[in-house]
């Protein structure tokens, strides 16, 4: 697959997600959709969306629930697309939505594999290819990015860097939907900075690419090792996505960050 055509499966795949037309994301005018429960979906969304700003550079597609279409527009006509994006422009945003019981949530950035740089990075430790029947032992919290225990049926192949004979660094995928696998990195901490996370995530992205599918790389803005590491991989960025939720679940995951701190 060539970059053209790689991006145009992950549009296909937004658009699948926002219930737009691939086309919308090439349009120099945003556009306001009504979100909806898709078959073909990445599984791990919570469809239909209260708000989904989805952006490949070109323009915004807001998909949305119907109580918040106004609300989106005007927010959208008011500022540039960079700044839809960025506070302090989204506090114009937040402010509506509070009252109705939701808020910003997630703000990440999307990554894809550049032909043209995906290149197999080289480390000083060997590293092996897994199958789904190898890692069904690996779901601690030291591979939590790359295996996911909630939805390990989703996991398909995993590559790991070993020190005689112990794990030291995990890329995994999941098949999050028909035509695109997830890549998710770890390493150990005193292992760290020896280039063994950007020599597993590249040759993981060639794994699934040899199996036609395209593999895509995640990371919040604010995570700069996560992001070097996706660069240095041969991976560029395709979009970017703000995705509002209720304030009851933005609760529950700030608690869930506050107990995984305390124990």
């Amino acid at each position: 697959m060539n970059n053209d055509e790689i991006l145009k499966i992950a549009m296909r795949q937004s658009a699948i997600d926002s219930n737009c037309n691939p086309e919308d994301f090439l349009s120099y005018k945003n556009k306001v959709v009504i979100s909806a429960k898709n078959e073909g979906a990445r599984k791990y969304l919570e469809l239909p969306f209260l708000c989904d700003l989805t952006s490949y550079g070109n323009s915004i597609v807001a998909s949305v629930s119907e109580n918040l279409v106004g609300i989106v527009e005007t927010y959208m006509s008011r500022f540039s697309l960079e700044h839809c994006f960025e506070t302090p422009n989204l506090h114009v945003l937040m402010e509506q939505l509070r009252p109705l019981g939701m808020n910003v949530c997630f703000m990440a950035e999307y990554f894809l594999p550049d032909e043209k740089r995906l290149e197999s990075v080289s480390c000083s430790y060997p590293i092996q290819i897994l199958e789904k029947k190898d890692f069904g032992n690996l779901y601690l919290p030291q591979w939590g990015n790359a295996l996911c225990e909630k939805r390990k049926e989703l996991d398909v192949l995993a590559v790991g860097a070993y020190d005689n004979g112990k794990l030291i660094g995990l890329a995994g995928c999941s098949a999050d939907c028909d035509s695109m696998w997830q890549i998710g990195i770890d390493v150990l901490p005193q292992y760290r900075r020896q280039g063994i996370a950007s020599a597993l995530t590249s040759r993981l992205a060639k794994e699934i690419l040899q199996r036609n599918k395209v593999p895509f790389y995640c990371s919040a803005w604010s995570n700069i090792r996560s992001v070097r590491n996706a660069i240095k991989s041969g991976f560029k960025l395709a979009w970017v996505q703000v995705t509002v939720k209720s304030n009851h679940m933005i609760d529950s995951l700030n608690n869930e960050s506050i107990d995984e701190k305390i124990f």
